[in-house]
């Protein structure tokens, strides 16, 4: 493993952009967050700061969808999104224009996988899921050691789930534009302000019936997860996870839901195999030094 070498590390967010500078060792020399506005003006800000690093490669984790195959003629590049300016907005290409260092490029969520898996409560491991609830709900899965690709990358957040006939939302409605009954639609940000009227997470973090009906929703998620990808740990990390026990009830309801099926030493004991973030929220710019001493290579 080449430790050498300056790295800077872009979380490309549709709400921020946190660029940061650092060693693969994980040692953070220094980072600076910068509002997501229109392409152009937002990463000639990004890179005029990591200019002033004199940085060796550039590991950029982008939200999506985005394009992440380097084969394809649309690589590095946001495809269709709610934010409109950036749907087919060239980042990659965008910022290797105005930054003559190796880039590497990735999801956000995949970057925040690589994370934990290099620096954090994966390390060693090869099969990892990790999954970000937040303002949206999305997954980056490690399969054998990569990072997986497939026509385009797991959309995971969007997984089909039944509706508990509790739930207060009308069963024709959720925060998701395109389903009525997905993971997203149904826990993230925005489904818990639509449901319970404006409130945040951390405003429900104490409402055992609350956080009960979305770990209910994330255990069945987290099953299909298991069975489909056969993860050694599944890591969930984003604001809904960090600020109310939902992880802790999904456990709960991951058991309940397989009942005794797929049996492994890791499926028996929910409170290893489905855990919380372990780097303080880091986890994506750990990822994106991975990306970019990678690239460096």
């Amino acid at each position: 493993m080449n430790d050498s070498g300056l790295f800077g590390a872009l979380e490309a967010g549709g709400t921020k952009m946190v660029c940061a500078v650092g060693y693969a060792d994980g040692t953070i020399a220094g980072s600076c967050r910068i509002d997501t506005g229109n392409p152009d003006d937002t990463v000639d800000a990004c890179a005029e700061w990591f200019s002033k690093w004199n940085i060796d490669a550039l590991g950029i984790g982008a939200f999506g969808p985005t394009a992440v195959d380097p084969s394809s003629p649309n690589y590095g590049s946001i495809l269709e999104t709610p934010k409109r300016a950036w749907s087919h907005f060239d980042l990659l290409g965008s910022l290797k224009a105005k930054l003559d260092v190796p880039m590497g490029y990735d999801t956000d969520v995949n970057a925040a996988c690589l994370g934990e898996v290099v620096y954090g409560c994966a390390r060693g491991l090869k099969n990892v899921v990790y999954l970000t609830i937040g303002t949206g709900v999305g997954a980056g899965v490690m399969v054998q050691g990569q990072l997986l690709h497939g026509i385009l990358h797991p959309e995971a957040g969007h997984v089909v789930l039944a509706r508990d006939p509790l739930d207060p939302m009308p069963v024709n409605e959720s925060a998701c534009p395109f389903h009525t009954n997905c993971l997203e639609g149904l826990i993230a940000g925005p489904a818990i302000a639509k449901r319970w009227k404006g409130m945040s997470a951390s405003d429900i973090a104490g409402d055992d019936d609350a956080i009960k009906l979305l770990a209910g929703y994330l255990g069945q998620a987290l099953v299909t997860f298991a069975l489909c990808y056969a993860p050694q740990k599944i890591i969930i990390g984003g604001g809904v996870a960090d600020n109310t026990p939902v992880v802790s009830y999904a456990r709960r309801a991951f058991k309940e839901l397989l009942n005794g099926y797929f049996k492994t030493p890791e499926t028996c004991n929910p409170e290893t195999y489905i855990v919380n973030n372990s780097l303080l929220g880091n986890q994506g710019i750990f990822g994106c030094f991975e990306l970019a001493r990678r690239a460096l290579q």
